[in-house]
């Protein structure tokens, strides 16, 4: 038996676009809860949209910089939702909400990118369930920018890849495959890659991104 990539659909607004997602095979459907981004939803609508998941796909509330109470607000709303904080939280910050959580690292898109500790960064963070990789740019949220994915030792056992890691940043349909084998991560997240606009999901690449993943799988198994 072969591991099979998790995949999370980020950014997500619309009903059609949940269900669309669920149908393409996403294991994960994220709801942004930052009011700066375009993809922003208030605790009570991805609590709307989170009703329609079927069981086992998981949602995902996205933070940045949140206060305790609109955090609070969220878990409110998705009782169930597994906590991504995409900010500048700490290790107290992230573990004070007492929720399971994936923690964003930010790291720089470039040959800038191998400096970023991310050995000492999974270290800080051992609490999390995962490590989400994302490429830095301004402001907070993703970005639809890659990093390097040479620039780190994937197989090291503080980064765990296979089982801690969730590869983003810029993936779309045509990339996602290559991504998969260089890093070999838990799991992929996409959201502008997957995009007719900014908040608003397109179908058809939902599907041929979920198919690029399985076709990784298919081209590079690793054992579970």
């Amino acid at each position: 038996m072969t591991q099979r990539t998790r995949i999370k659909i980020c950014g997500l607004t619309r009903e059609a676009d949940v269900d669309a997602a669920v149908l393409a095979g996403a294991d994960a459907i994220g709801f942004v809860l930052y009011p700066q981004s375009p993809r922003f939803v208030s605790p009570e609508r991805a609590g709307e949209l989170a009703r329609r998941l079927p069981p086992f796909v998981t949602p995902v509330l996205l933070f940045v910089n949140a206060s305790p109470e609109f955090i609070a607000q969220g878990v409110t709303a998705v009782p169930n939702a597994l906590l991504q904080f995409h900010g500048d939280e700490t290790p107290a910050d992230c573990l004070a909400c007492g929720r399971p959580f994936i923690r964003a690292a930010r790291i720089p898109p470039g040959p800038a990118g191998a400096g970023f500790d991310l050995l000492k960064y999974a270290s800080d963070f051992a609490a999390a369930q995962a490590i989400l990789l994302d490429a830095h740019v301004e402001g907070y949220g993703g970005g639809g920018q890659s990093f390097d994915w040479n620039a780190f030792p994937w197989s090291h056992p503080l980064l765990n890849a296979s089982s801690r890691l969730v590869l983003s940043g810029g993936l779309t349909p045509a990339n996602v495959t290559d991504g998969i084998r260089l890093v070999r991560p838990w799991a992929v997240d996409v959201s502008s890659g997957v995009e007719a606009s900014k908040g608003i999901k397109d179908p058809d690449k939902m599907l041929a991104f979920v198919a690029a993943v399985r076709a990784a799988d298919a081209q590079h198994p690793r054992p579970s």
